[in-house]
């Protein structure tokens, strides 16, 4: 559905965005992320056909955004992180301008603006002016602007922001739902939102895309296998410490001890619960507790892009 090959926008001196290249596949539902300034609204423009790149190639649907533009547009629903929308105009008058605009046959513009208000929640304010909405109400119109023509690809900046948690949590929902007729590849700084809805991440920074994979992937890959937690009742609490320190692996380890349990907590970069298991067994220790601590989205996000200050 995306295809991107060195696309690179210079401002002057300036280098944005830096020789990047990404696809994003039928169905998929991908995640942009980056720190502020690093190039993400600026490639979201571009590949909107709002932005012409400064050199490099992307394609929508097979058709180039800058020699297709056209053609590309017609495959595609952007929905910016400030979505202009005018005041005094009612909810269906301007969904309706908008899907004439987009070229939506006149026969069925009435379906879609009834598909699109239900989907997005907005048939019982369809009536209602646009100025007098709440903030969560404006971002669904925006969404159901985007959608009017039917795009096979969604284009979303920062969809929920400023949204409360409630909003927060029905527009995930719907965007979980619209995966199924829609490729999606949206940006936005709530981490946690992009676990729980996104098939893939794209993380990119100064420009330049630092790791594109699965959330599950990048906790296992980035973070390794991060802390253990590991408590266990031994009859010589130091003399414990002292096997455990000697397994491969271990960086460092800290304990606390309360009555007649020791809990350890073990950095390594190696899954060691094996290990630590095994040894357990061998010294006839009893265990409570050996879990590894996964590292959250925010975490990788913060190594990624802070690595080069450390």
């Amino acid at each position: 559905m995306i295809k991107v090959q060195n696309l690179t926008k210079r401002y002057g001196s300036v280098t944005a965005v830096n020789e990047i290249q990404f696809e994003v596949g039928k169905g998929e539902i991908v995640g942009f992320l980056g720190p502020n300034g690093a190039g993400k609204s600026t490639t979201m423009r571009m590949l909107s056909c709002y932005l012409p790149p400064t050199s490099g190639t992307a394609e929508i649907a097979g058709y180039d955004i800058f020699r297709d533009s056209l053609r590309a547009r017609e495959h595609i629903g952007y929905m910016p992180e400030n979505v202009p929308l005018p005041q005094d105009m009612r909810v269906d008058e301007y969904l309706r301008f908008r899907a004439a605009l987009k070229g939506v046959p006149g026969r069925r513009i009435k379906e879609r603006l009834a598909d699109v208000c239900e989907l997005c929640n907005l048939t019982d304010v369809s009536r209602k002016l646009i100025g007098a909405l709440s903030k969560g109400y404006r971002q669904r119109v925006g969404l159901a602007d985007a959608m009017i023509h039917e795009p096979e690809l969604l284009i979303l900046d920062e969809p929920t922001i400023g949204l409360d948690p409630n909003q927060i949590r029905q527009v995930r929902d719907l965007i979980r739902n619209l995966r199924r007729h829609h490729t999606i590849l949206l940006s936005t700084h709530i981490l946690s939102e992009v676990e729980m809805t996104c098939t893939r991440v794209i993380i990119i920074n100064k420009g330049r895309i630092e790791v594109s994979d699965t959330p599950e992937n990048l906790r296992s890959r980035l973070t390794k296998e991060g802390e253990i937690l590991f408590e266990v009742n031994a009859s010589d609490p130091a003399a414990a410490t002292a096997k455990i320190k000697t397994l491969p692996h271990v960086k460092s380890l800290n304990s606390h001890r309360t009555q007649d349990w020791t809990r350890y907590l073990i950095q390594a970069d190696e899954d060691l619960r094996e290990d630590l298991h095994n040894l357990a067994v061998r010294e006839n220790w009893r265990v409570r507790e050996l879990t590894r601590r996964v590292a959250t989205l925010e975490q990788i996000f913060a190594e990624i892009t802070h690595k080069e200050d450390i």
